[in-house]
């Protein structure tokens, strides 16, 4: 696949090209050429070396190109139909070394949803086995490391490793690999999910605060049975790292779980609605969190349907 001149591109595809600037950022310029590093051909790049991309491999670049020309090309083509719901785990941890390129990944999937067709919800689940070499992870959870473990059993992995992604439960993906991330995300973008709907989310009261959300899943066509699962997690979260590999670096999450647990049992061939509450951190501030919802199968199995809602403040 050849990448067209950029002028050229643009013209033909001005939403593409919008998209593709929103998720390159300002601090990118191009060069009109052709940049034949990774496994694509793709526009020449001129980064400016401020700019904390640069830790981020090309090949992801490469992804974010590739999805933005043939969205634009076939928008147009398709009927309007709802964004299908994309579940991406990232096990992180600011012990680790290699996991701040994979963090600015996720923040970049998040607020640029460069996937056509698609609404990627993203969490950021900071496993403790990092703490005890040096600085100990304020986000971290052992409930996190469980649930991480439980995917290293069910793809038959040697043992765990951070930064680890995980797509709708079913996919592990490797951020160096482009071809994998474009087949995976094109795959599950055209796949039909189960209807999860957040119909309200408030947070009342004060010390502690109180989580509310109601929740409905649909579920007569799927004939599907599955766990039930509620996220809440940080909207955006930093910290300045004192020590560990990762000492002096100031690094930031986007979407930190601090809570996940079952809320419910989806039977098959029947809906389900649930009203979910829950006790929030007093240091939590109620404008910077999110609330996700999902349906897994059982045995930590692939995500059936997912959902995502702010606050309604």
């Amino acid at each position: 696949m050849v990448a067209p001149n950029l002028s050229e591109w643009t013209l033909r595809y001005p939403d593409g090209a919008k998209k593709l600037f929103e998720t390159l950022g300002s601090n990118y310029s191009p060069d009109y050429g052709m940049w034949t590093g990774g496994d694509y051909p793709v526009l020449n790049l001129v980064l400016y070396e401020s700019n904390p991309i640069l830790r981020m491999n090309m090949r992801i670049l490469t992804l974010i190109l590739l999805l933005a020309i043939q969205g634009g090309s076939i928008e147009a083509q398709k009927p309007d139909r709802p964004a299908v719901p994309i579940l991406i785990e990232l096990f992180t941890s600011e012990g680790c070394s290699s996991c701040p390129p994979a963090d600015a990944w996720l923040q970049k999937m998040d607020s640029s949803q460069p996937i056509p067709g698609a609404t990627l919800i993203v969490l950021s689940e900071h496993v403790d086995y990092w703490d005890h070499d040096g600085w100990k992870d304020p986000f971290s959870s052992p409930s996190m490391t469980e649930r991480q473990n439980a995917y290293v059993h069910a793809f038959g992995l040697s043992s765990a490793y951070t930064p680890q992604v995980i797509v709708n439960g079913a996919s592990e993906l490797h951020l160096n690999n482009s071809q994998e991330m474009e087949d995976v995300f094109q795959k599950l973008a055209s796949a039909a999910r189960m209807p999860v709907t957040i119909g309200s989310l408030s947070v009342e009261g004060i010390a502690p605060a109180v989580l509310r959300a109601h929740v409905e899943i649909g579920n007569e066509v799927e004939k599907h049975g599955g766990d039930v699962y509620g996220a809440i997690a940080l909207d955006r979260a930093e910290s300045r790292v004192l020590r560990g590999e990762n000492g002096g670096k100031q690094l930031t999450h986007v979407a930190v779980v601090i809570g996940m647990q079952k809320i419910g049992k989806l039977q098959k061939g029947r809906d389900f609605a649930v009203d979910f509450q829950s006790k929030l951190p007093s240091t939590l501030e109620p404008r910077n969190l999110r609330f996700v919802v999902f349906v897994q199968e059982p045995g930590q199995g692939k995500i059936l349907g997912a959902a995502v809602r702010k606050p309604d403040l």
